[in-house]
């Protein structure tokens, strides 16, 4: 490692919490595609593309050229002081992408654990029920409501708590570890008949407001439930 990474490396201790940890000891300091180069002039590939945000690569020329364009026109008003045109015709082309033949809108959030903050409100409040249902090994954010659904005690829950109440967590469509010692496809997704038995014993259908789940659990270790596994959870 250079000097020029230990002297950066010392002042990110310094100055920064050890909240965002790092997986990679690299300042990068420039990245096209899916390569990144350091301070040091190392090349890396990336196969974390900033978590899933940049799906089209780093620097992407048509993300560029927009960014460039918005910043000459202007780069914030705050929508609630004043509205502008591009922030309406990204939520309508969301909502055409969107899949199912009603009507949708568009919430736009600075991140997945406020999203999941927000849609908890909005099944709360529209169903006038308190119950959240999650799964084990999810993870939904780092936020206080956020973090009470995400499964993992370390390293995201630990001396937190107390977390927010009305939380029930059942297990998930794991065939590779099933929790219920079953095979698939023999089992017939028996995981999500459970659900009939956690309304008894965990929290009453009368009472839930969601079921969130991951379509694909990450954290939890890209587990992919069985295709029946969310139309059978629905119908229930």
């Amino acid at each position: 490692m250079s000097q020029l990474s230990k002297d950066l490396l010392e002042r990110r201790a310094k100055n920064i919490p050890q909240g965002p940890f790092n997986t990679t000891l690299a300042f990068i300091k420039d990245a096209k595609g899916a390569s990144m180069v350091d301070v040091e002039g190392k090349k890396f590939i990336d196969f974390a593309g900033g978590i899933g945000v940049n799906n089209v690569g780093h620097s992407h020329p048509k993300v560029v050229q927009a960014i460039k364009d918005q910043a000459d026109s202007f780069i914030h008003t705050c929508f609630h002081v004043a509205m502008y045109e591009s922030y309406v015709e990204l939520a309508e082309k969301l909502n055409d992408l969107a899949p199912g033949d009603f009507e949708k809108m568009t919430m736009f959030a600075n991140s997945g654990a406020e999203a999941v903050e927000n849609a908890v409100k909005i099944a709360r409040y529209a169903t006038k029920r308190s119950g959240i249902i999650c799964f084990e090994n999810a993870f939904h954010g780092r936020t206080q409501l956020a973090m009470s659904l995400t499964s993992k005690v370390k390293p995201y829950k630990f001396n937190f708590g107390p977390f927010v109440p009305e939380i029930y967590r059942m297990p998930y469509a794991y065939c590779y570890r099933c929790p219920f010692n079953l095979k698939y496809p023999s089992c017939d997704a028996a995981c999500a008949d459970y659900l009939e038995d956690f309304f008894i014993g965990n929290v009453a259908p009368e009472n839930t407001a969601a079921v969130i789940a991951e379509p694909i659990q990450g954290e939890g270790g890209f587990v992919t439930p069985p295709p029946e596994y969310f139309p059978k959870l629905q119908k229930i």
